[in-house]
């Protein structure tokens, strides 16, 4: 009877989980959470009803914890059956191929917000887009100048925090293939350190891009009074602002993996959990120097660059 339950073959059948069902749940709270949030604010505020209570989407926080509860116990589960030895070269063959499906998957959200940039670049003036053609004057960037009065809508300076930031990023680029190489040469340390360096660059570039945002004339719509807003506002932040999501995301990777490190987790021959996070970031490398050389370098050719 033993001999009937011996396993003889490399996949792994995952226990029964709640953690899909529970997932599942959590994200349809946090959803419902966000479009009541989203749409009770605007009635709130025509009331005069906003307070600090009132402002806290609490059933979209709830959902949310629960998410993130999910995530930290599902992952959880998945260390533990690499520790165990289910994670076959078959099964970590397939986990890479998720991994790169994901990565497509996210390939394919920046081609929808490149696409946005691009068909607003490329065909401001086009007159079969009258409202297009009215909020940029037939040219991208909008003009500097609108009725004679200075147009607060100027880009930034590709060579000044966005030249910075890119460096920044490329070098961390470097330093977790040296974590990489390490780990895969059996030094600890070489691995530790090259993750604690790209953390700490992956915190610079993120406090740089607040910095740049703060500094910025103009907004993501028009309906701020003092730093009016158009297209490119919105294509410029919803492309910058969800690639720095993704650093944050990118951080917390491999913040867990040094965390992981540091308990003796990862060998040479089983890597995953890091494998995955190296790809993860040299993906948002990628994407920033195709940000950089069309938002930042081809948008600012013809625009009013604010002297620093």
């Amino acid at each position: 009877m033993a001999g009937a339950h011996a396993k003889n073959h490399d996949y792994h059948l995952v226990d029964p989980s709640p953690w899909p069902f529970v997932g599942s749940m959590a994200a349809f709270v946090m959803a419902i959470g966000a479009v009541i949030y989203m749409k009770n604010h605007k009635a709130d505020e025509a009331e005069n009803k906003i307070g600090f209570f009132a402002e806290i989407p609490w059933l979209l926080l709830i959902g949310l914890g629960f998410v993130l509860y999910t995530m930290f116990m599902w992952w959880r589960d998945v260390i533990s059956e690499a520790h165990k030895g289910d994670h076959t070269p078959v099964v970590s063959l397939h986990l890479r191929y998720g991994m790169l499906m994901f990565i497509a998957s996210e390939v394919m959200f920046f081609v929808a917000w490149f696409w946005a940039f691009f068909d607003a670049s490329l065909f401001s003036g086009e007159t079969i887009q009258q409202a297009r053609s009215l909020a940029t004057g037939g040219v991208f960037p909008p003009a500097p100048l609108v009725d004679g009065a200075p147009d607060p809508t100027k880009i930034f300076d590709p060579w000044h925090l966005p030249l910075i930031n890119t460096l920044i990023l490329l070098t961390s680029g470097t330093t977790v293939t040296w974590a990489h190489h390490a780990l895969l040469n059996n030094d600890r340390k070489g691995l530790i350190w090259g993750l604690v360096l790209t953390i700490i660059l992956g915190l610079v570039f993120t406090s740089l891009q607040v910095i740049e945002y703060a500094e910025a004339g103009f907004s993501f719509t028009r309906h701020n009074a003092e730093l009016p807003g158009n297209i490119y506002g919105s294509v410029f932040y919803m492309a910058t602002g969800f690639h720095g999501f993704h650093v944050v995301v990118g951080t917390i990777f491999l913040a867990i993996c040094l965390f992981r490190a540091l308990k003796g987790h990862f060998t040479p021959q089983q890597h995953f959990g890091f494998e995955a996070a190296a790809w993860y970031w040299h993906f948002v490398d990628v994407v920033w120097l195709f940000l950089f050389a069309a938002v930042y370098i081809w948008a600012s050719a013809g625009a009013v660059i604010p002297a620093h």
